[in-house]
């Protein structure tokens, strides 16, 4: 009786968990949007058909940024009809695009992840073409509308912003603001990647940083057919202030004094090349010192030159007590054994006898699991064996001998 009941209740168990958990997902489509209700079905069905084409299980998140047009009625419904498929996060109020995509990492369950606009002027036909410039060994595969069908009034500071963005930062994109993109796991996975502000449009630049490859491919663009863009001026500046940050983060956060110690031994030797002038100038021309205005600029570059070096060793101390061994490198791979790994002899040539004969040779495996000679480990009693592990954890590699004590 009682096993019935536990079998019935497993089966409601099972029958209540939903099917949209199944950790099969391969691939997390991820949208930010807001004001976007009449693209929302149009882009939904251009994803899907291009994804069972592909054969491949897959999730679309989109992430209603604070719209005010109905854009979650839309959401609703479609994720009604869709339930496996279709995820929906709905922020209160409008937070911006990079706390939606970190929203949408963060439920993303895909070994690839995508990003796209909301728009429609990102095509889904391009997915494929990620997905094998991925396949080619790159981590991050970022897209480069080409041509590009906006005005003028959006393509030109965007040309000026990726041509000073490559110059900073070392990594040349045509594009670096396109929202289509395809991550790998580990690049949205990596400590290093805190996305705040509006660093979403950096996140090529950081993965670059720590070592992860980036590649960009020429996507289709389309001219937006509804709504209205959200792009202006104040994005642009907001853009510049945010390279700037990224480019110290990138370039010194390690060793702050550096950069700040150069800015400061510049600064200084400038004021006191200038206060050296004054006074010999004084000497020879008889003019007092102070009725020399330039004595004062001097002394204010000495004094800044004091003061960038004071921050340079304030930063280095802050570095040093936040000091994390673990977030100073980026690893690919490793190769190593398990730590429970019993070591064997390995197989020694016939003919490599050693000459002086004391010891004999005998031939051993390489790999002991796939061999016949491979020998079990020997039984021992509890205690023994509570005893030994205890041993070889404080004696490493040393045998253990038993010691004789005469009673």
């Amino acid at each position: 009786m009682q096993a019935s009941e536990i079998t019935a209740r497993a089966i409601v168990t099972e029958s209540l968990t939903p099917t949209f958990l199944s950790p099969e997902v391969t691939l997390s489509i991820v949208v930010p949007m807001m004001n976007e209700r009449q693209n929302i079905r149009p882009l939904y069905e251009k994803i899907s058909t291009k994804l069972d084409q592909l054969g491949r299980r897959y999730e679309v998140i989109f992430i209603d940024d604070g719209s005010t047009d109905g854009t979650f009625i839309e959401l609703q419904k479609l994720h009604y009809e869709h339930p496996h498929s279709v995820r929906v996060i709905r922020f209160r109020r409008n937070f911006g695009k990079t706390p939606a995509l970190v929203a949408g990492f963060s439920r993303s369950r895909g070994d690839v992840v995508f990003t796209l606009d909301g728009d429609l002027q990102d095509d889904p036909e391009e997915i494929p073409n990620f997905l094998a410039k991925l396949d080619e060994g790159y981590d991050l595969v970022t897209g480069w509308k080409f041509p590009r069908l906006d005005p003028i009034s959006k393509t030109f500071p965007s040309r000026i912003f990726n041509r000073l963005v490559s110059k900073l930062t070392g990594l040349y994109l045509h594009d670096i603001n396109c929202g289509f993109k395809a991550y790998r796991r580990e690049v949205i996975e990596d400590i290093h990647l805190k996305l705040y502000g509006e660093f979403h449009r950096f996140v090529p630049v950081m993965a670059h940083w720590r070592g992860f490859r980036v590649a960009e491919i020429k996507v289709r663009h389309h001219p937006r057919r509804f709504g209205v863009s959200k792009f202006g001026a104040r994005r642009f500046a907001r853009g510049l202030i945010d390279l700037l940050t990224v480019w110290f983060l990138t370039s010194s956060l390690h060793t702050p004094l550096r950069l700040f110690g150069k800015l400061g031994f510049w600064t200084f030797l400038v004021g006191f090349l200038v206060d050296t002038f004054v006074v010999v100038r004084s000497f020879v021309t008889g003019v007092p010192i102070h009725n020399q205005p330039l004595l004062f600029v001097g002394i204010l570059f000495i004094i800044f030159g004091f003061l960038f070096i004071l921050i340079g060793l304030l930063g280095e101390m802050i570095r040093y007590y936040a000091f994390q061994s673990n977030e100073e490198y980026s690893i690919s791979q490793e190769l190593h054994l398990p730590d429970n790994y019993q070591a064997y002899d390995v197989f020694v040539p016939a003919e490599a006898h050693i000459q002086r004969g004391a010891l004999s040779t005998v031939e051993r495996p390489l790999f002991p699991q796939s061999s016949q000679y491979w020998r079990q480990p020997q039984l021992q009693p509890l205690w023994n064996q509570r005893n030994g592990s205890n041993h070889h954890k404080r004696s490493g590699n040393i045998p253990h001998r038993p010691t004789i004590i005469p009673l």
